[in-house]
């Protein structure tokens, strides 16, 4: 399959959407096991050999960057920052031209200690997952009593410039539902950005039940009921989350309604794995092995036709609501959130 004429220098699919906006997952492991990612005990993690190096990696972003049109570069994980060559990574593509937008998903555990060299090296913002300010409660969530440890990283993020700091929950029922305002409240007094996230069917257990997730409408009634809301006037563009002024604004709040308002038609989004594989959607259940023709020579152009044909097949939509709908058969970890 041949990239449509005129397209050969970006990401384009067959709907005409064009891929911008790189996720790029570091590792498979975590030092967290949140219930509604993986099992207590952990996953088979990729033995070390099936990992990009440090330099393939970065040669694949430059090859993203300078040839596919990508300008937004994210690391995922697992989780990023137990990545022994972060911080060169994230150098050496700040260094690129022209330059990439460069962010980060993380726990923010460790991200205190870590984030003054982050910031040197060119990262420009982060978001930090957490789901509840209950110390007990993110013991039981994570399985690892380490809350203090992620509010001390939001704190060091700030503190280094790696502004907006972005705050990423994901509320569930019977657990944390109702901690919806809290979590805003937090946020407007230390000037983070909250987003919410409805919780999509990427565990590795298959637990997700739609029947049982907290909508986007349950949580906006949630923040209601605490906070006056206004549409944000702000384009959303290709952004995952619809915002809404906070009390007026300027604070902002978002909801990424991923199940039930998908935004599939504006998606801008190519992601590599940490085994280098490109996968066209969060939720793809067939992946593109970059990292086999990067280790048997292929030369730049040749990665780079490569990355558009995995592009070109591209769905429509994630699909969820299709009955015939399978989840990726890898866990979120795997493939980068």
């Amino acid at each position: 399959m041949s990239a449509a004429p005129g397209t050969d220098g970006v990401l384009v699919d067959r709907y005409g959407r064009v891929a911008r906006d790189l996720r790029v997952s570091l590792t498979d492991k975590c030092n967290l096991r949140c219930t509604y990612c993986m099992p207590a005990e952990g996953l088979p993690w990729l033995a070390g050999p099936d990992l990009l190096t440090d330099e393939e990696i970065v040669r694949l972003v430059r090859v993203a960057v300078e040839r596919l049109g990508v300008t937004e570069v994210r690391f995922t994980g697992g989780e990023p920052l137990i990545r022994p060559g972060l911080v060169g990574i994230v150098a050496a593509v700040a260094a690129l031209r022209p330059r990439p937008r460069v962010s980060l998903t993380t726990n923010g555990i460790g991200l205190d200690r870590l984030a003054p060299a982050l910031g040197t090296a060119g990262l420009d913002r982060v978001n930090v997952s957490l789901d509840t300010l209950d110390p007990d409660r993110f013991t039981r969530l994570t399985r690892r009593p380490r809350l203090d440890a992620v509010l001390a990283g939001l704190a060091g993020a700030a503190a280094a410039g790696l502004k907006p700091v972005k705050i990423n929950s994901v509320l569930m029922r019977g657990v944390n539902e109702d901690e919806a305002p809290a979590l805003l409240r937090f946020a407007v007094d230390h000037d983070y950005q909250l987003r919410i996230i409805e919780q999509m069917p990427l565990d590795a257990q298959h637990g997700w039940d739609r029947d049982t997730m907290v909508t986007a409408e349950e949580i906006l009634a949630s923040l209601r009921t605490v906070f006056d809301l206004s549409p944000d006037p702000t384009e959303r563009g290709a952004a995952p989350a619809e915002t809404w002024l906070v009390d007026g604004g300027p604070a902002r709040v978002g909801v990424i309604a991923s199940v039930t308002r998908p935004f599939c038609g504006d998606c801008d989004r190519t992601r590599l794995t940490a085994d280098g594989q490109v996968r066209a959607c969060l939720f793809a259940t067939e992946e593109s092995d970059l990292r086999a023709a990067l280790r048997t020579g292929a030369d730049d152009d040749e990665l780079a036709r490569r990355w558009r044909v995995a592009m070109r097949g591209k769905r429509a939509g994630h699909g969820i609501d299709d009955p015939t709908f399978l989840q990726p058969t890898r866990p979120m970890s795997a493939i980068g959130g």
